[in-house]
């Protein structure tokens, strides 16, 4: 067991091979730090950063194991890794591919500034005019096909090359701590039977299920608030405005979007199997979610342990997506549910690094269709237009 103080302050290959193994014999981030003499957060972040997804012959869904969504994170350790009963996609961690996606990105660091004067003048003009309109340097690099890549683009704004600056950023600032308030919630019997744990049993029984996480934005307290709805599959997300943070509005808005779905011929069944939520005493009518117009069940809903946010990560994710539009303090009393379409239309066409420089609007329409986007009130946008921040309605 390594204890004394590594010379060097990255990880080394042996480093990386030291947690390739360890990872197999099931040993916790904490328990791997201490053997190679690293603190658990570096092996958390190694293992998350250079994970490799892929498929076997016996993949059958794109779901995501359940197992996946807890530490380590990969199935190196996972008994049914090499399985025909695993139908998962696998994620694994290799030592050699990490080694080799590290040296490529010290090689790319290392690159500077390039050499044609003109390529950089016009990649600052351009990175600085979209930033200034509010959009995020990845979707300005990946809409104007710019030759550069993100982190090069960082640290040549933190150098004082181009004309904007770090507080130019969207998320530049650091976030407030939440304000402590008295709040209702989904009352315990509601919850008996609908927990995040009967969520993963369900979902390790139902694999090729897609689920929704479902949220609420606050404006003003007291005010009006903004119901999302985040297609987990294709990181789509789409608003509802409600008059106020009632079960009671919740309902009858949850039941005029089961009625417009029916009327274009859709299924609220179908698209929405499986509701992921927390415990927002907006949410406590379960069975205006659950049940169709008849009241016969037709979706599940779940609520996530309380004050456990990371347990639907996708939806509190995009939401910094949308308070890039609407920072945290602004009323939402002056919007309407076309305000609120607008919004939602710009925070689906930003680009996705995941998506490989689609954004969520492409995968939707790709995996359901435009029409279902436009009843859901989200339209294309076009990729240089978008505007990432209170801009929008100026």
């Amino acid at each position: 067991m390594i204890t004394s103080e590594k010379k060097n302050k990255h990880l080394q290959l042996e480093d990386r091979i030291e947690i390739q193994e360890c990872l197999c014999k099931g040993m916790t981030f904490k328990a791997i730090a201490a053997r190679i003499g690293k603190d658990p957060t570096t092996v958390s972040k190694e293992v998350k950063l250079h994970a490799a997804e892929y498929t076997s012959a016996f993949t059958k869904t794109n779901a995501t194991c359940s197992k996946l969504l807890k530490a380590p994170f990969v199935c190196n350790g996972c008994s049914k890794q090499n399985h025909s009963n695993c139908i998962f996609p696998r994620r694994k961690y290799t030592a050699k591919t990490a080694q080799k996606e590290y040296e490529t990105t010290l090689v790319e660091s290392r690159e500077g500034i390039p050499l044609n004067k003109e390529e950089f003048y016009e990649t600052e003009r351009i990175l600085s005019a979209a930033v200034k309109s509010g959009q995020h340097i990845y979707h300005a690099i990946t809409a104007n096909e710019l030759p550069v890549s993100k982190s090069t683009v960082y640290r040549h704004i933190q150098a004082g090359y181009y004309e904007i600056s770090k507080i130019d950023l969207p998320r530049a600032v650091k976030f407030k701590q939440r304000k402590s308030k008295k709040a209702e919630y989904v009352p315990q019997g509601i919850r008996k039977t609908r927990s995040y744990e009967d969520f993963l049993h369900f979902m390790e029984e139902n694999p090729y299920c897609c689920y929704c996480e479902m949220d609420t934005v606050i404006g003003r307290i007291g005010g009006k608030v903004i119901m999302t709805f985040q297609f987990v599959n294709v990181d789509f997300m789409f608003g509802i405005l409600l008059d106020d943070k009632s079960a009671a509005e919740a309902s009858e808005k949850i039941t005029a979007l089961k009625q417009e779905l029916t009327s274009h011929g859709f299924c609220f069944s179908e698209l929405f199997p499986v509701l992921l939520t927390d415990n927002g005493g907006e949410f406590s009518n379960v069975y205006a979610f659950e049940n169709d117009l008849s009241g016969a069940k037709e979706t599940s809903v779940f609520f996530c342990d309380p004050n456990c946010p990371w347990q639907k990560p996708h939806v509190e994710n995009n939401h910094t997506l949308l308070r890039n539009i609407l920072p945290k303090g602004t009323s939402f009393d002056d919007l309407d549910q076309a305000a609120v379409n607008l919004i939602f239309s710009h925070v689906n066409a930003v680009k996705r690094k995941q998506f490989h420089g689609k954004s969520a609007y492409d995968m939707f329409c790709f995996t359901y269709s435009a029409e279902l986007a436009r009843i859901l009130g989200v339209s294309a946008i076009d990729p240089k237009d978008v505007v990432q921040s209170p801009k929008l309605f100026v």
